[in-house]
Formats: structure tokens, C-alpha cells, sequence
């Protein structure tokens, strides 16, 4: 696993959340962790295939999702994972790869992604623990999200 795998993403994550939530996130430390599902989290998979095969996973407490998404929406308040909270997390997971993907085809690497698949719960997710090169992105006053990138 490089830990240039991630550098796209997490740029591509800075410059979206940014856009779209008007935060500049911080960059925590990068490591390699056991991704493990756990309870009351939103987790957002992106597939990918072609020069680099694997997934992307994008966590976050339930909580720190609902203020992400607030933030989407101008601030207006929103307490529940409702469907559209829903399709606007997963949206946000779409972009951020969508660009770093972007990102990846300028640097010589070719990749395609799939759309978003959310995971509400450990229990649906039927996901294994695996190794992944991961980072947090430091929201303040929100929370973190954690980039998870499982490159095979």
C-alpha cells in the first residue's frame, strides 16, 4: 500500500468540503488501521477499478454527518438520516472520488469509480476487517471524517 494513494483523495476531500460545506478541514495522522464497522456511524464505499483496484471507504459518526449535511444545506437544521440526508452524504462520497479520480487521470493513472454505496449499519455493511491506509479530516466545530483507502 504507497501512501500516495491517498493524497488525492484527501485534497480532493479538503476542496469539496470546503465547497459544498464552507469548513476548511484540518489533515490528521495518517496510519494504517483495521477498518472496522462499528455502531451509529455513516459509511460511504466507493468501488474502484482500473490501474487501481479496491475500495474507498469514507466514515463518520452519525452526528458528524448530520452537521455535514446541515452544512450542505446552508445551515438549515437537520436531526434525522432521512432520505435525503442520506442522498446527501452519499452525493458528498461521489464528488470527493469523483474529483480525486479526476486528480488521479492527470497524474497518469487511469481509474474508474462506482457509484456510492451507504452502509448505516455494521450489521448490513457484511464487511470484513481489513487493513487500510487511512486519514482523518478534521472538521472543527463538526467532527472528523476518516478517508479509508483499501487498495488491493
Amino acid at each position: 500500500m504507497k501512501a500516495e494513494y491517498i493524497n488525492p483523495f484527501l485534497e480532493s476531500a479538503r476542496i469539496v468540503i470546503e465547497q459544498v460545506a464552507s469548513i476548511r478541514p484540518s489533515t490528521g495522522q495518517l496510519g494504517i488501521k483495521d477498518v472496522k464497522f462499528v455502531e451509529k456511524y455513516i459509511w460511504i464505499q466507493i468501488g474502484m477499478t482500473g490501474q487501481m483496484e479496491g475500495d474507498i471507504v469514507f466514515g463518520l459518526h452519525e452526528e458528524v454527518a448530520l452537521k455535514v449535511v446541515s452544512a450542505m444545506m446552508g445551515g438549515f437544521a437537520i436531526t434525522e438520516m432521512d432520505e435525503m440526508s442520506k442522498s446527501a452524504i452519499s452525493e458528498l462520497g461521489n464528488m470527493i472520488s469523483g474529483n480525486a479520480s479526476t486528480m488521479l487521470y492527470n497524474q497518469g493513472v487511469k481509474v474508474d469509480i462506482t457509484p456510492p454505496k451507504l452502509l448505516h449499519s455494521a450489521n448490513s455493511a457484511g464487511f470484513l476487517p481489513k487493513k487500510a491506509l487511512t486519514i482523518p479530516l478534521i472538521m472543527e466545530g463538526i467532527g472528523e471524517l476518516d478517508i479509508q483507502v483499501l487498495i488491493v
